[in-house]
């Protein structure tokens, strides 16, 4: 399971990188078509945002277990092992209560999208329950990594991965 769980992260983050380069290329293109030939192509910025959006929320599990979000390390360098540990497990109970919670309402705005038929008010018309699924799955997946993190303390393992420069040397 922990296996299938890092692979899942791991395409998270690949189509993390996709999002950013498809948004690098949306930009450029209206760049071009403004400076080349003069036109504006309508829906382009509406785009260029979902790509940014969809690279954000792709990107949180992978962030998350890498120790790159931030974390309040100022008290816990402070405590004893015990506090300590008993902080850490609080903290990773919250996050894992308020990932569900996002994951549980972006899951519904999807569904409410494709339900009422909402279409974005900028000039792509795009319906919005495409884009917002980005961040359906994202959410989802951070609340996944959070309960990974739990299962792994429980089992006495450590499931943040500290690289150089990260926070969580």
């Amino acid at each position: 399971m922990d296996q299938l769980a890092r692979l899942f992260y791991r395409l998270l983050i690949g189509l993390a990188c996709v999002s950013m380069v498809a948004a690098f290329v949306i930009v450029m293109l209206g760049i071009l078509a403004r400076q080349v030939s003069f036109i504006d192509i309508q829906g382009l910025d509406a785009y260029a945002g979902y790509a940014i959006a969809a690279a954000l929320f792709f990107a949180l599990p992978t962030a998350l277990m890498h120790g790159d979000h931030i974390r309040v390390t100022l008290l816990l360098d402070r405590l004893g092992g015990r506090a300590r540990a008993a902080l850490e497990w609080a903290g990773l109970i919250v996050a894992l209560g308020l990932s569900s919670y996002l994951a549980w309402f972006a899951v519904r705005a999807v569904w409410l999208s494709y339900e009422t038929h909402d279409v974005s008010p900028a000039a792509d018309a795009t319906p919005l329950w495409i884009p917002q699924l980005s961040m359906a799955i994202g959410c989802v997946a951070f609340a996944l990594a959070f309960l990974h993190a739990i299962v792994a303390r429980l089992r006495g393992r450590e499931w943040f991965i500290a690289g150089p420069g990260s926070v969580a040397e």
